[in-house]
């Protein structure tokens, strides 16, 4: 039986193993992310978001209060699936009900591709971030 894919409103103090997991198996160890810049001040203040299949968590996401969206990282066995684009949705959708019509993000060029589906722009260069190309992307809300 296929297990339900599902995203939530996370909270930081209860969800923290689980978001730590997730963030540090993609970024840190997949990446080579330095931990010092994983983990940052924001992390207090963002809402967080967590995917899962089943109870089970493989992806997380977090919104900063003036609409930037970041740390999207989804468990390598699970990329494919859906789920980056259900939390994207989410965080989307979270930013909106408190009313910042503006989203914007920092996206791995690699990625671009993906975040323009939901209706991101490009609206920089290229830059390195932690050693990974980067672009500076911006989603308008009707």
């Amino acid at each position: 039986m296929k297990n339900e894919l599902s995203v939530r409103v996370a909270d930081w103090q209860k969800d923290n193993a689980e978001l730590r997991r997730i963030r540090e198996a993609v970024f840190i160890n997949e990446q080579s992310v330095p931990p010092e810049l994983e983990w940052d001040s924001d992390d207090q203040e963002a809402t967080h978001f967590l995917a899962c299949t089943g109870d089970y968590p493989i992806g997380t996401a977090r919104l900063l209060a003036d609409g930037h969206i970041g740390r999207v990282a989804v468990l390598k066995d699970w990329r494919g699936s859906g789920i980056g684009a259900m939390l994207m949705k989410a965080a989307i959708e979270k930013a909106e009900q408190a009313g910042l019509t503006r989203q914007y993000l920092t996206a791995q060029v690699h990625a671009t591709a993906f975040y323009e589906r939901l209706g991101f722009r490009v609206v920089s260069e290229e830059f390195l971030e932690a050693g990974i190309p980067h672009v500076d992307m911006v989603r308008h809300s009707n």
